[in-house]
Order: C-alpha cells, then structure tokens, then sequence
C-alpha cells in the first residue's frame, strides 16, 4: 500500500510539473507574439534613422550640428535635416525657375547614356510610390490563376482601355487586374481578364492585401460575421412592456 501511494504521488507530481511547463510554454509563445513585432518595429525604425543619419551628417557643416553644443551625437538629427532639406527642394520646384533648372539638368542626364536609364527607372519608381494622386485599387476580388479551377486573389485597377481594349478578341468588357505576389504584393501580374470572369469580393482593398501578406493565414471576418459582432456590443435596447 505505502509503495502505490509513494508511486501515485510521483504520478501527481509529474503531472503536476507537466502542466506547469505547459503553462509556462504557452505563456512564453503568446509573449513572443507581443514582443516580436514591437521590437522589430522599433528595431528598423532606429537602423533607418542611423542609416540617415549616417549619410546627411557628414554633409552638415559642424556648425550646425548638436555634438559641439550638447557634447553627444543626436539620434535623427540627420532624419529631421533631411525632412527639411526636401520640403525646401519641393518647394523651389513647384515654381517656374525650379522647374526649368530640373528640366534642364534632365536634359543633361538623358544626353548620359548609362545614367539616364538608371535615373528614369528610379524616378518612374518614385513616382509611382510616392503619387500624390488618388488613383488606387478599387476593388478586391477573385481571378482564375495560373489556370481553370484555381482562384486568387486580385485587385481590380480599372477598365481595360485604349489600345490594349482594341487588340483583345471579342467585344466584352475587360478589368485591369493586378495579381500579387505572397508575402510581398509590391510585385505580381498584371492581368486583363474578362469582367465576366471576375468574382468581386465585399472585403476592401486593406483586408484583401492583409490576407495575401500573411499568406492566408488572416481571414478578413465578412459583413455578416461583422454584423453580429456590432450587434453583440451594442444590443439593442428592448421595447418596454
């Protein structure tokens, strides 16, 4: 009797420490959820400001730089010369004189053969990035890719038209669809598919690239898993009797 319960007590102590370390690894991962984007985040933050600051600095004269009055190097210091130094050239190239020095120094660079294709590419990439235009995705939805019975997810660009339209075959309507990549949708496909052949989704343009950037693994919840959701937290107030 005294060896069962010797052996029953073991038992409950190794369950018990089993549970523990459990416990312990389930605390730990659900941390390492919390922790990991926070300090990758603040992490690029601070190695962008250095790489910044590593470059502007040296071009400031020391004069103007806060070591010799503060006796310590100012982390983004250089990020703040640089905000300013942009908004100043923007500034002078909205104006008549601004635009035709730029337009001039541009014909000095498209006359240099290697450097002006290196200079278009990144200014067409500029351009395209940092549009202040409006123009953006209008709509998510689904596409038949790489064939028949397989479906990804697409964003509807515009109607397919000029001379694009003109060559296709047939006389329906077609979308301008970009497909992207996953987990990087800055590259992809882009695809003129007929308007027939897409499926519009009721999830917006953020909700679907959220779904592609984690590969699947957020689900966006649909209009009626949200309407349940809303009327769970705010019900509504019953009629008095």
């Amino acid at each position: 009797m005294a060896g069962e319960k010797q052996k029953d007590r073991k038992q409950r102590q190794e369950v018990r420490r089993a549970g523990l370390f459990s416990s312990l690894r389930a605390n730990f991962l659900t941390g390492m959820v919390v922790v990991v984007p926070v300090f990758l985040t603040f992490y690029l933050m601070w190695w962008f400001i250095g790489l910044v600051d590593s470059f502007v600095l040296p071009l400031v004269p020391g004069r103007y730089q806060p070591q010799p009055y503060l006796g310590i190097n100012v982390k983004g210091y250089g990020v703040i010369i640089f905000l300013i130094f942009t908004v100043l050239i923007g500034a002078i190239t909205k104006g008549f004189i601004g635009r035709s020095l730029l337009h001039r120094a541009e014909r000095i660079v498209d006359r240099m053969p290697v450097v002006r294709s290196i200079y278009n590419g990144l200014k067409q990439i500029a351009e395209t990035v940092l549009s202040q235009s409006n123009s953006s995705f209008e709509k998510a939805c689904l596409v038949e890719y790489p064939r028949r019975g397989i479906w990804a997810v697409a964003f509807v660009a515009t109607n397919t038209k000029g001379e694009i339209l003109r060559r296709l075959p047939g006389e329906e309507q077609f979308l301008s669809v970009f497909l992207p990549t996953t987990p990087n949708p800055t590259s992809g496909f882009l695809l003129f598919v007929p308007k027939a052949d897409v499926i519009m989704l009721d999830m917006d343009v953020e909700a679907a690239a959220k779904l592609v950037i984690s590969a699947g693994l957020v689900n966006p919840p649909s209009k009626e898993e949200l309407a349940a959701a809303i009327a769970r937290t705010n019900p509504k107030s019953k009629p008095k009797a």
